[in-house]
């Protein structure tokens, strides 16, 4: 018999302190090393594609598929707020401007025509 605190087993939470301590262990070398270190110049110049890869990750699968399949109809909210959005990016460079009028594209075509 385990013994359970609050619904969830002893293995379960020293699973999460673990994890925990983990993550604060690793991501604190930083601060604790007594040393100035810089990464080698291929690993930073690495870094700088890497929000446009985490985005495209999450953006492009939300955007072309319905649960896994690819969107078979062109009346699709997402479609056209997504053309629209990327058209007033790459016109202003202005990431909070290309939110308010993909979502004004969207939210019309998602919610008064059900698309």
């Amino acid at each position: 018999m385990t013994a359970h605190w609050g619904g969830t087993d002893l293995w379960t939470l020293g699973v999460i302190a673990g994890l925990a301590l983990v993550t604060v262990i690793t991501r604190s070398f930083f601060f604790i090393s007594s040393q100035s270190w810089q990464l080698p110049h291929w690993a930073q110049r690495g870094l700088q594609y890497a929000p446009i890869a985490a985005m495209s990750a999450v953006v492009i699968p939300e955007i072309i598929t319905v649960q896994g399949e690819l969107v078979s109809t062109w009346q699709d909210a997402r479609l056209f707020s997504a053309v629209v959005g990327a058209g007033v990016y790459f016109w202003r460079r202005d990431v909070f401007l290309t939110i308010i009028a993909g979502m004004a594209v969207y939210l019309p075509l998602h919610l008064g025509l059900g698309w």
